[in-house]
């Protein structure tokens, strides 16, 4: 997706109000065992597909916002319960958050202010297995 969407994030319950500019999305499919026989062939046991996102936030003005959904990104938890913006509306997932950054934009005499804040979301368990 590319744009602005205004449709916000949840993450554990607390919903983020914030201009999205981007989320991709990539759909990894994960091997248990993945080896090669002398001959070439490949003997492959799937584990799932699991879809991860990182996204990428637009200007975020408020700065008591900026700071609450910081917070929660670069929280030390080890998984969160996330809501995106699907083409069918929202898709939920458990997952961690692997990285944050953002860049600052403005110094001023008693605050900054930041630009570009992106993270990476990785899912916990697959979104689809195999049959």
């Amino acid at each position: 997706m590319t744009g602005v969407y205004n449709q916000g994030i949840y993450i554990d319950g607390e919903f983020f109000n914030v201009p999205i500019v981007s989320i991709q999305r990539t759909a990894e499919l994960l091997d248990k065992v993945a080896k090669r026989s002398e001959k070439g062939d490949l003997y492959r046991e799937l584990i799932g597909t699991y879809y991860n996102y990182q996204m990428a936030f637009g200007t975020i003005n408020d700065v008591a916002a900026y700071k609450r959904l910081w917070d929660k990104l670069t929280e030390p938890k080890e998984f969160h319960e996330i809501k995106l913006p699907e083409n069918d509306g929202m898709t939920e997932f458990t997952g961690y958050i692997s990285s944050v950054s953002d860049t600052v934009q403005r110094i001023f005499p008693n605050r900054v202010t930041y630009t570009g804040l992106t993270c990476k979301m990785t899912a916990k368990e697959p979104n689809r297995r195999p049959s």
